[in-house]
């Protein structure tokens, strides 16, 4: 049975959702065969008979999942001979938190300094459709969300040193080697560094060299994606 991913994309093949590079790193971690088929904004009520007001949408025969974390949990369950997603009932518990803590604490800060920049890379009924909305969200401009986001960057660099400690001691978040923790923290800076050109994270952070390492996984999967360099100027 062929895997099909509904993938959200931009006009200019951008692909920056933050929960389908989750599940695109998590197909590419259990090396499973699957097409990927990108969606704008507008596009989402046509997949799976309107079914799912948001992307991923993952199709395997029967099964229709879309909620990243469940299709993680269904790759992990429906592929039990491939490489594991999590590292046993322990790892569920600890990505469940890691999760809660990139939707609740890491993507909202994301958001506040970059989400300006995706009207960029959207289609004309797609922009409009993400202004209005996120406008109507945050009760104010795109352009005042990210107002002053060069002195703020800073309050966020400040907010990851957990997640710096924790790699000063390893390489990934799983340990030796990379788990859903890191794919989905990894997709939150990949959204970002998709859509915008803003340095989320300087050159000589910590935590830079794992973003490398995960930009490097999969042949390159996540390196090889249209996006920005986030290289500080010289």
């Amino acid at each position: 049975m062929t895997i099909i991913m509904h993938d959200l994309c931009g006009a200019d093949g951008r692909r920056f959702s933050p929960y389908c590079w989750r599940v695109r790193m998590a197909l590419a971690h259990k090396g499973l065969d699957h097409e990927t088929r990108p969606a704008g904004f507008l596009d989402i009520p046509k997949i799976a008979g309107g079914a799912f007001r948001t992307v991923p949408v993952l199709e395997h025969g029967d099964t229709v999942l879309a909620e990243s974390w469940d299709i993680a949990v269904y790759l992990e369950k429906a592929f039990p001979d491939r490489p594991s997603l999590f590292g046993g009932e322990g790892g569920v518990a600890v990505s469940r938190f890691v999760q809660g803590w990139a939707d609740g604490v890491l993507q909202p800060a994301v958001a506040g300094l970059v989400v300006r920049d995706i009207a960029e890379h959207l289609g004309p009924e797609d922009r409009k459709y993400f202004i209005e909305s996120r406008e109507a969200r945050y009760g104010r401009s795109l352009d005042e969300v990210v107002a002053g986001r060069a002195e703020r960057v800073q309050g966020f660099r400040a907010g990851l040193i957990p997640l710096r400690r924790l790699l000063a001691h390893q390489p990934f978040l799983g340990g030796e080697a990379p788990l859903y923790a890191d794919y989905v923290v990894f997709g939150a800076f990949m959204w970002a560094r998709t859509i915008s050109p803003f340095l989320l994270i300087a050159d000589d952070d910590a935590i830079r060299p794992w973003l490398d390492r995960c930009l490097d996984l999969h042949d390159g999967l996540a390196r090889n994606a249209t996006g920005f360099y986030w290289k500080a100027a010289a």
